[in-house]
């Protein structure tokens, strides 16, 4: 069977990287003469398990290959010295590598505390070797704790780092091991762009990263005219064809890991159903492991004739069963690196490689409560015949590695430096510093106005401008972001240090991006709109974007009458009716942020059309909308206007004169308001049956105007379970504006938003 392999991404490798290389050639050059012609990079491998091992082999023989540059140094701890793993130490040695030094570090047990003590264990040990050797450099490989106390004891000990690996994401634990090397690390070899890009996001010194691609893939792109037939024979049986097995590798996650054997357990099932010849191979020697195995056991994987079960298939072998396998399983990252080079289909399974950049063949099955997923999954996926991708390598990393390793400056100062983005001057811990007020930047975009204020702390608004909202998107960011620095700058005079800028907004908002997802009709021109990203860059501050109605909800969860209460709920009474909703303390979003859309929960199968398409929903009756709408019907026929009340003839009739003439004695003014009052008061009385909040808060211009027909209509029709739940009349006077300030200052105080 003939193997193509698409060649690497082609970008990574041109353009600003083939100066990269020149220069590297360049001072390849110096820093042969500053550090002696005569003068060998020593430098030291050490190898953790047989996955490294086969990473690393690639760099080893390339070192070997030249002697004249490198001394090579090769020590073997971890999962290689110990027998229920393979003894993997062994292929090192058929590789005619000298070991100069094996170190006993694993403590058995195979679970958490395990995994702690052979970190501790190899910390121990590792100051010996490394004072023995004397190394100018070491390689560590990847994200396992054995090489994380490689990376320790090397970093405190004065020796330099080259990281292989760094920069990936996978999705459990490892991801900080990973991430804590290359804080550790002097220098950096990833395999992919993503993976560079994250290393210099994390500071690290571009100068110090290579994008060589991965070395297994040196060894992978080489592997096609093997006898392939011949292994697969000798590990499956002589009955098996090329594309009619199976090839199950599963790791424990040591994050979950009562879910990982589950998961196992579940995967094995599936095997067995599926009725395909399978080589499983024993999962490495994380925490979990020992049970893992003992579900093998269990369902006698060992003596089932479908079934083989090996400790360690040498990385040669292993690489022609899996190119030619129908279908590979299980959570290993080979299945969403190396495999990928064949073309092979793969199951991942569960969130161990969750983050991993993958190709095409990768069928991801994140969770699973039965074997039907996975075996679903196995009739989707076994026997096809995928591109082979080209995201992990090229084939030429090897190469790419020596001369970044010749490249080194041993004359170069050891302490690391970190490139961190530009910030704001800093400012130093005096006197004016500490008597500073701690404020937020507050942003509230209504219907009619646009507000940004300044507000403390404490809830105190400093100081408050105000204007006109405009009809065009151009305009409004504008206007927003001229009033923004212009509040900002003010605060400086008024000795107010400004933590970050709230907004609140009307409309759907994906708080997480700062979005408007979609704006209500009083707001045009402002749906799938970044707000975070313009005031951010302007301000260079952090920006939050809410709701208003979650924004008034959060008000009084800090300043109001919901301070301190587990769940309450907030009615906002205004142009339209919104709320928000606290539960457990937390502001309450939804799957798709239209939480707590309560203007829009309908009181009448037939009552009067609303904004949003619907008819009957309280906002239709009890919104200032509604109101002036039936004050205008009242006026058009002569009926509003009662003794002591008039309406020049230039200003609008608006909600407001509906309700001065029901304070004057206007019958059907009252009704309308009665009615609109009833509706509200239904909202509520729905509200406690489905949420059954401690409190309710009737905000807004119009709320002390509904509250006693509310509280009739709860005794009236709410169940008495609800009916001593209080509503009452919020005392805020800003609520939108002190709550787009919460969400600033909450953050500040270490709450979670």
């Amino acid at each position: 069977m003939e193997i193509n392999v698409y060649p690497f991404r082609e970008l990574c490798f041109q353009g600003p990287h083939e100066l990269y290389f020149k220069d590297l050639s360049k001072r390849k050059k110096q820093v042969m003469e500053k550090n002696g012609n005569n003068r060998k990079l020593r430098v030291c491998v050490a190898t953790c398990n047989r996955a490294d091992y086969s990473k690393l082999a690639p760099i080893m023989f390339g070192i070997k290959t030249e002697p004249e540059f490198f001394e090579l140094d090769v020590v073997v701890l971890g999962s290689h010295l110990i027998d229920d793993y393979g003894n993997t130490y062994r292929m090192i040695e058929q590789d005619d590598f000298d070991i100069n030094t094996r170190l006993h570090t694993i403590v058995r047990g195979e679970d958490e505390a395990a995994m702690v003590e052979s970190v501790g264990l190899a910390l121990v040990k590792l100051p010996d070797v490394l004072n023995r050797l004397k190394p100018d450099i070491m390689i560590v490989h990847g994200d396992r704790f054995d090489a994380l106390a490689l990376a320790t004891s090397a970093a405190l000990m004065n020796i330099r780092i080259l990281h292989i690996e760094g920069g990936e994401v996978s999705g459990t634990i490892d991801d900080s091991i990973r991430h804590a090397i290359t804080k550790l690390a002097h220098y950096h070899v990833c395999c992919t762009r993503s993976a560079e890009q994250h290393l210099i996001s994390m500071c690290e010194d571009h100068d110090r990263i290579l994008l060589a691609g991965c070395p297994s893939y040196d060894k992978l792109l080489s592997a096609k005219n093997k006898d392939y037939m011949s292994i697969i024979r000798m590990w499956l049986g002589d009955d098996v064809k090329a594309k009619d097995y199976i090839v199950a590798l599963q790791h424990p996650v040591t994050t979950d890991i009562k879910h990982s054997i589950k998961m196992f357990e579940l995967t094995l099932d599936a095997l067995i159903s599926f009725n395909k010849r399978t080589l499983v191979l024993f999962p490495n020697i994380d925490a979990g492991s020992k049970e893992m195995v003992r579900v093998m056991r269990k369902k006698g994987i060992e003596h089932h004739p479908n079934f083989r079960a090996v400790k360690h298939v040498p990385f040669d072998q292993f690489i022609q069963l899996v190119a030619h396998a129908g279908c590979m399983i299980g959570n290993s990252s080979c299945g969403v690196r190396e495999v990928g080079a064949f073309g092979t289909p793969v199951i991942n399974l569960g969130t161990r490689q969750i983050g991993r950049e993958t190709g095409e063949n990768v069928l991801h099955v994140r969770d699973a409560d039965t074997q039907d997923k996975i075996l679903q999954a196995l009739h989707l996926q076994f026997g096809k015949q995928y591109p082979c991708s080209k995201i992990y390598g090229d084939g030429n990393a090897v190469p790419r590695i020596l001369k970044f390793l010749k490249s080194i400056d041993l004359q170069e100062p050891l302490q690391k430096k970190f490139c961190f983005p530009p910030v704001k001057e800093n400012i130093s811990q005096d006197i004016d510093h500490i008597l500073e007020t701690l404020s937020a930047l507050a942003v509230d975009l209504g219907g009619t106005n646009l507000r940004v204020a300044i507000i403390s702390m404490k809830g105190e608004i400093v100081k408050k401008y105000t204007q006109f909202n405009p009809k065009t998107y151009e305009e409004r960011i504008n206007l927003i972001l001229q009033m923004c620095v212009e509040a900002a700058a003010e605060a400086v005079k008024l000795n107010c240090r400004i933590l970050g800028v709230g907004i609140s907004t009307g409309g759907r908002v994906n708080p997480r991006e700062g979005i408007v997802l979609h704006s209500t009709k009083l707001i045009q021109e402002w749906n799938s709109v970044d707000l975070r990203t313009p005031l951010s860059d302007t301000l260079h501050l952090p920006v939050w974007v809410d709701n208003d109605g979650n924004c008034a909800a959060m008000a009084e969860r800090k300043f109001g009458q919901g301070k301190g209460l587990e769940n309450f709920v907030t009615l906002i009474t205004g142009t339209g009716i919104g709320g928000g909703i606290i539960h457990q303390h937390e502001l309450v979003h939804g799957s798709s942020f239209c939480a707590a859309e309560l203007g829009h929960l309908v009181v009448s199968l037939d009552g009067p059309d609303c904004s949003c398409g619907s008819h009957g929903c309280i906002e239709a009756y009890a919104s200032g909308m509604a109101l002036q709408r039936e004050a205008k019907k009242l006026h058009d026929e002569d009926l509003l206007l009662v003794e002591g009340m008039s309406v020049p003839k230039d200003e609008a009739v608006g909600a407001l004169h509906l309700i001065q003439a029901a304070k004057l004695g206007n019958a059907k003014a009252q009704s309308i308001l009665r009615t609109a009052g009833t509706a509200l008061g239904l909202g509520v009385v729905n509200i406690l049956h489905t949420m059954n909040p401690s409190l309710v808060i009737l905000s807004g211009v119009l709320a002390s105007h509904y509250i006693h027909t509310v509280k009739d209509v709860i005794r009236q029709q709410a169940l008495s379970s609800v009916q001593d739940v209080d509503v009452v009349v919020s005392d805020l006077v800003d609520p939108a504006l002190l709550g787009a300030a919460s969400m600033v200052l909450d953050y500040t105080t270490r709450r979670i938003y």
